[in-house]
């Protein structure tokens, strides 16, 4: 489905006579990224002028996740904080997006107690955006109302990246695997990829504007091309035909499911000179009965065995994960199985949360008798643990030459310059504004836990 926009310049009519601008806040994943991009897009199309102080704006977007429980606690408290300066201002707006607006108790808790709220707007409907903001701005007519997820992938959205030199591009929407933790399938709908030619002519765009670095997005990235019924193309190669295209240096991609790592894409990561040294696994646990409970489909063996192929095709190739401590029934030799990858793995980036319950999922009605103390200490442990082995992963790294795309300024030190090496390692040295966007070679002098240092080989 073509993205249009009928109202693009009876909008900009209505922004031009304000002056109006704009602010985007946004919660959650890369996915949600993403889309704030295509909003600002949008937005920017109509006029708009993008704000970064959301006290000036006047539109202000917020893109909802709804992962865990305290994202909703926090967009609440936002729009409470929000409500009298609303109210007081004709020109100031309230638009929410994202997968919370799919939950129908949200959507019933803002009509009863933020009918102050302009737009409120579902997932994979941005082509029904522009005719809302026109409704809003022309009529003061609000919508705030449940859209069901829909099948379609819109295509041809304006998108205004932050950045200059990486970008990210969705390739597939949507998730079939229903964790049983997870709310995604639900708010997101089922797996719908894009056509291999819409992705690669958006990647070719990228390159010709001058992009290094592509970030490949989905909610399960590696099961890209499972619902295509005519063709036989799947991940390994959208990866193949990407690394044809000139100007694209590296190529990342997230998140990936074990399950569906296949022996094929390691290949192809083996023999690429573009994808980068740095591969995202989730692992949610180390423990095979816990996900077998998450409904994960792979166990702690599969998940080291994937580690095991990654790292013997290349040594320098780094891991990061995501973790869940405190799964309903998770015990104390569940935590120990978990802590026993993290020591395997030593892995390079963590994401680790306390599991969090979510409403329509079936891990809502599960027993949890573990007490909230006991998840943190969980926490705190896997913490330590790969803490621990952080210093030894950076310093393998030291007296080796990396490529490294320089992103700008050290934000903590303007002296500097920064940037990441294919392994996703901040590294900082002396430049100029000459390097900023550019690939250069980076010797690493020494490390820092959280960061390097090195210097550029001329």
């Amino acid at each position: 489905m073509k993205f249009t926009n009928n109202y693009k310049e009876k909008i900009r009519e209505i922004v031009k006579d304000k002056n109006l601008t704009y602010y985007i806040d946004t919660m959650g994943c890369s996915m949600n990224e993403n889309d704030s991009s295509k909003y600002s897009g949008i937005l920017e199309s109509m006029g708009f002028k993008k704000e970064f102080d959301e006290k000036k704006a006047n539109l202000i977007l917020f893109n909802t996740c709804c992962i865990r429980e305290n994202a909703e606690n926090t967009l609440f408290g936002r729009l409470g904080s929000l409500k009298k300066e609303k109210i007081n201002n004709e020109d100031k707006y309230i638009v929410i997006v994202g997968c919370m607006t799919q939950q129908k108790h949200i959507i019933d808790k803002i009509k009863t107690s933020y009918k102050f709220v302009d737009i409120v707007l579902g997932t994979g409907a941005m082509s029904i955006f522009p005719l809302k903001l026109y409704n809003v701005l022309k009529n003061k007519k609000t919508d705030i109302e449940y859209i069901d997820v829909t099948n379609e992938v819109e295509e041809d959205i304006p998108i205004k990246y932050d950045d200059k030199f990486r970008a990210s591009v969705s390739i597939i929407y949507g998730c079939n695997n229903f964790c049983s933790y997870c709310i995604v399938p639900y708010v997101r709908g089922r797996e719908r990829s894009r056509k291999k030619e819409d992705i690669l002519n958006d990647i070719k765009r990228l390159a010709k504007n001058g992009y290094k670095e592509v970030m490949l997005l989905g909610q399960n990235v590696n099961s890209y091309g499972n619902d295509f019924k005519d063709i036989n193309y799947n991940f390994p190669k959208l990866l193949q035909d990407i690394e044809k295209i000139d100007g694209i240096e590296i190529i990342r991609f997230m998140s990936p499911h074990p399950k569906d790592f296949s022996d094929e894409l390691i290949e192809v990561i083996k023999n690429s000179k573009k994808i980068a040294r740095q591969i995202h696994l989730p692992l949610q646990s180390g423990s095979t009965r816990i996900l077998k409970e998450m409904n994960r489909r792979h166990t702690k063996e599969d998940y080291l065995k994937i580690v095991e192929k990654l790292k013997s095709i290349d040594d320098n190739i780094s891991i990061s994960t995501d973790i869940i401590v405190g799964f309903p029934g998770e015990t104390d030799e569940d935590f120990k199985e978990t802590l026993d990858v993290v020591k395997k793995v030593k892995f390079d980036q963590i994401y680790m949360f306390i599991y969090s319950k979510r409403v329509g999922t079936r891990a809502e009605k599960m027993e949890d008798n573990t007490s909230n103390n006991e998840k943190v200490k969980r926490l705190e442990k896997i913490k330590e643990v790969y803490e621990k082995y952080l210093p030894d992963n950076n310093k393998k790294m030291i007296g080796k030459v990396y490529k490294v795309l320089v992103e700008g300024k050290s934000k903590n030190n303007e002296n500097l310059y920064t940037g990441r090496t294919s392994q996703n390692k901040v590294v900082i040295f002396e430049g100029n504004e000459e390097v900023v966007g550019k690939i250069v070679n980076v010797k690493i002098i020494s490390q820092h836990l959280w960061y390097l240092k090195g210097k550029i080989e001329v």
